[in-house]
């Protein structure tokens, strides 16, 4: 192997983490991470983010800080965006940990296994289509992949398409395969009748 195609290799995939459910994803899209979440990890969130304001507006009643209305009204904004933010990340957290394997995922599995058959029915790349090189798409795995385990600490998301996701992309290939196949099958047993 020369030294040129070394230099270009691509990105090589990263040691998976072993969950207790089945890997989905290694490096999602933030998007998808979104799209999956379910509803009652943003009804979670939505508790999460009332909380920070109610607290807050608990404490100004029971030892009340006499700084008048301008200062607690500020209070109650900066409890309200910590409280948002804290109450996103649980949510996005949740639903990522699904993609790891590490939390129960039956719901996810279906709907990746669907999205994904219908993406190699119409031909459409598995994982979009990326401006960035490939070698950028390397670095942006590398550097997002299992990200959220720490999310807590320093919030990186993954906004780049990229082919590096950890899962065998086969089974999407051959679950289309049998669909097409089915489909034929239906269509041709419908023409004869």
């Amino acid at each position: 192997m020369s030294q040129q195609q070394e230099q270009y290799k691509p990105a090589v995939q990263g040691k998976l983490a072993r969950g207790d459910y089945p890997l989905i994803d290694s490096d999602p899209h933030f998007n998808r991470v979104i799209r999956y979440t379910r509803p009652s990890d943003w009804a979670q969130a939505a508790g999460i983010a009332a909380a920070g304001p109610a607290l807050m507006m608990w404490w100004e009643k029971i030892a009340p800080t006499y700084s008048g209305k301008a200062a607690v009204a500020k209070q109650m904004r900066l409890s309200g965006v910590i409280g948002l933010s804290a109450g996103f990340f649980y949510a996005y957290s949740n639903s990522i940990y699904r993609f790891y394997g590490a939390r129960e995922n039956r719901r996810e599995i279906d709907m990746d296994m669907r999205e994904m058959v219908d993406k190699v029915k119409r031909g459409e790349p598995l994982y979009g289509v990326s401006d960035v090189s490939e070698y950028m798409q390397g670095v942006a795995t590398r550097n997002s992949r299992y990200s959220a385990t720490l999310i807590h600490l320093i919030p990186w998301f993954n906004f780049v398409n990229h082919p590096y996701h950890g899962v065998d992309t086969a089974k999407y290939y051959r679950q289309a395969e049998l669909e097409l196949e089915q489909e034929r099958i239906l269509k041709e047993g419908v023409g004869r009748v």
